[in-house]
């Protein structure tokens, strides 16, 4: 374990992107994708059940299909940002309707913060996600060490 309060992460040139819509946007998405596929088919794409499948179907670019959010593929996903294997995620969830796993989404996207990995939540910042300069950088983002953050607390605790 290291004793630095940050760690440091690089994202290559070629981007691991997580695409992911509710039902009420997963057209939206599909038409994102298809209209950006240029610039998308130079990147890793992964996405939840269905999302993944319709992208790939309409667009023809390679997508790694997970679980259908409801039944894990939010997880998978998160489980993937931990690891450090998605440097950014596009989530379109739709704000007018409740969904039956929204815990779910809301841990989905409070690890996308805690990881420091840029989210687009709507196509106007998904656009800008894509138009950025660093899409054909590499970026180093930094991120908090839980690990020592969690020492300190244990240690503030104890009167240490």
């Amino acid at each position: 374990m290291t004793n630095e309060k940050f760690i440091s992460f690089t994202m290559d040139k070629t981007k691991h992107i997580a695409l992911v819509a509710h039902d009420g946007k997963k057209k939206e998405l599909v038409e994102w994708c298809d209209k950006n596929k240029d610039v998308l088919k130079n990147h890793f794409l992964c996405g939840t059940g269905t999302t993944a499948k319709l992208i790939a179907e309409k667009t023809g670019l390679p997508v790694k299909g997970y679980c259908s959010g409801p039944l894990g593929g939010d997880q998978q996903i998160g489980s993937r940002i931990v690891e450090g294997g998605i440097d950014f995620l596009i989530f379109l969830w739709d704000p007018l309707e409740s969904q039956p796993h929204d815990p779910d989404v809301k841990a989905l996207l409070r690890i996308a913060v805690v990881y420091d990995i840029p989210v687009a939540n709507n196509l106007a910042t998904a656009d800008f996600l894509l138009g950025s300069k660093y899409m054909s950088e590499t970026y180093d983002r930094k991120v908090e060490n839980f690990n020592i953050t969690i020492q300190d607390r244990v240690n503030q605790f104890q009167g240490k």
